[in-house]
């Protein structure tokens, strides 16, 4: 009798296991998902709110720009190349740059060194005198006498000594037309795609080029520290001329440290004027270049036109400094939120000639707590050139717990 009441409680008992074991996983299992849906909502994403607001990119100061023929603005270390009214043009002695630039290529001369020497012959004397006898630019030369490469980049640079440029023709490449060749190769190579050259003195008005071309070519002839140091001069004394003055408007005058002029009736008044200037401790060389320019003997107006140009392009530039540890916006977090910065103070310049000054903001997304300095986002500028500043959290910030997501 007992035996079958105890076989009839077992059914009974693994009956109400089972219902309990399922509950309980049943349980566990709706606990799974509430806790799945509500996880994330627990640690949301952070929301990021930017309030870097005070750059004033507005400027009162234009640039400017000759009313007549072409010009150009080359500020290489700052990334800025402008032109206006940028045409394809005769450009006079301008063409005597390149004379250099090819002569420094194939016969390289540091400061303090001559190069090679020319003997003047009597051909040489009788190219000064047709020179001379059209009016144009050329240095007096005494047959026998010697010229060093040194000699004639001077007389060259200095005193637009178109006798000087043919002479040095014939030193590197043995006449001026393979000399010709050689400039127009080197033009092709550089970029120069408005430059053609017909002759090695810029009197031809065939010897063509932009302001532009003329701003990047006068860029590279001054990387070198002869060239620097040779148009800076007001004057040069030469073997057999004696001393003659720059043609080149303002050298010496307003911080102008060269570098060519040149003029003809079909060029009219040329000038590429560099001029330095300072951000801070930082020294800058701009090229302001005019071509085309009227009036007078033509140099002066293209020399004011230049000065006018460069002077502007100074004032126009504005100037922001970003402090150490200011807020440039903050990352919220339900009611919590961190500010964020730079960690060391930078300072910008630029033009609003150049347009528009571009300020974005790129700032991570966080699902865990942000420890001080940490690294947050960038800030990227954009004007007359392009600069990233890394930012930094300014402190500490946590997501916020349970509690506060429940208040």
């Amino acid at each position: 009798m007992s035996r079958s009441r105890s076989h009839s409680r077992r059914p009974t008992l693994r009956g109400l296991f089972t219902r309990f074991v399922a509950i309980l996983i049943g349980a566990c299992i709706a606990a799974a998902l509430i806790v799945g849906i509500q996880v994330p909502l627990l640690h949301p994403r952070s929301l990021t709110h930017v309030t870097f607001t005070s750059i004033d990119v507005t400027s009162t100061l234009p640039l400017v720009w000759p009313t007549v023929g072409s010009a150009a603005l080359d500020i290489p270390s700052l990334g800025v190349l402008d032109g206006h009214h940028v045409a394809v043009v005769p450009v006079a002695s301008l063409t005597k740059m390149m004379t250099a630039y090819v002569t420094l290529q194939h016969l390289p001369l540091g400061l303090g060194q001559t190069g090679p020497c020319h003997v003047v012959t009597e051909a040489d004397v009788a190219t000064y005198e047709t020179m001379s006898g059209i009016d144009e630019s050329s240095v007096a030369v005494d047959e026998g006498e010697q010229l060093c490469e040194l000699d004639l980049l001077n007389g060259l640079l200095v005193h637009s000594a178109g006798n000087y440029a043919v002479m040095l023709a014939d030193m590197v490449a043995g006449s001026t037309s393979a000399f010709v060749a050689d400039m127009n190769e080197e033009a092709s190579t550089l970029g120069l795609t408005g430059t053609t050259y017909a002759d090695v003195t810029g009197y031809s008005p065939l010897s063509v080029s932009t302001a532009p071309d003329q701003a990047r070519l006068a860029a590279l002839l001054m990387r070198s520290p002869l060239v620097r140091s040779i148009v800076i001069q007001t004057s040069v004394t030469l073997p057999f001329a004696g001393t003659v003055t720059s043609f080149t408007p303002d050298v010496g005058i307003d911080n102008v440290i060269g570098v060519k002029s040149g003029r003809t009736l079909q060029a009219g008044g040329c000038d590429v004027m560099a001029m330095t200037f300072h951000e801070g401790t930082k020294t800058h060389v701009l090229y302001a270049v005019v071509l085309g320019q009227e009036g007078g003997d033509l140099l002066g107006p293209a020399g004011e036109a230049a000065l006018s140009l460069a002077n502007s392009a100074v004032a126009n530039r504005l100037h922001y400094t970003i402090p150490r540890d200011r807020a440039l916006g903050q990352i919220t977090w339900g009611a919590r939120h961190v500010a964020f910065g730079v960690t060391s103070s930078h300072e910008l310049w630029w033009w609003p000639a150049r347009g528009r000054l571009s300020v974005r903001l790129h700032v991570r997304t966080f699902t865990s707590a942000i420890r001080r300095d940490e690294i947050v986002g960038t800030l990227d500028i954009r004007g007359a050139v392009r600069a990233t500043f890394i930012l930094r959290a300014l402190g500490p910030l946590s997501p916020p717990t349970l509690l506060d997501r429940l208040r």
